[in-house]
């Protein structure tokens, strides 16, 4: 199953932090939030299409993500849980610890924020187009 939708970027975005990174309908972003890179994304967990939510919610499923800018694309592997609820109103999280709450999309990530490639961050600082592609 493959699901697409989009986010923009933000002067702020300095994806700096050691262990998520994070994609929200929020739009704004403060220096804080260190871990967010993608602000006003057109879709929430909740808009999953259940098919996608199945494999998400199954132990050790494994998912692809795929970023992609007008200048970079990075792809980050990480793998589902019974235990995700995939319903916060948000913000859509990626973790690569076990941890796992409403705003959790995947656990055991191969990157965090300040993994992903720099020319796709720069991109995204400089408030690029983020397209965002699951592969479950």
């Amino acid at each position: 199953m493959e699901y697409s939708f989009t986010a923009t970027g933000h002067k702020n975005v300095t994806s700096k932090h050691k262990s998520t990174f994070e994609i929200t309908t929020d739009k704004s972003l403060t220096l804080n939030g260190d871990c967010i890179i993608g602000l006003n994304s057109n879709i929430t967990l909740n808009d999953f299409p259940q098919q996608l939510r199945d494999i998400i919610q199954t132990d050790d499923s494994k998912i692809e993500m795929i970023l992609r800018t007008e200048n970079a694309t990075d792809t980050i592997i990480g793998y589902g849980s019974s235990q995700l609820t995939l319903d916060h109103p948000t913000d859509m999280v990626i973790r690569k610890s076990t941890f796992v709450c409403s705003r959790t999309l995947m656990i055991k990530s191969d990157k965090a924020a300040k993994d992903l490639d720099k020319q796709l961050i720069k991109d995204l600082s400089n408030g690029s187009k983020l397209e965002v592609t699951i592969k479950a």
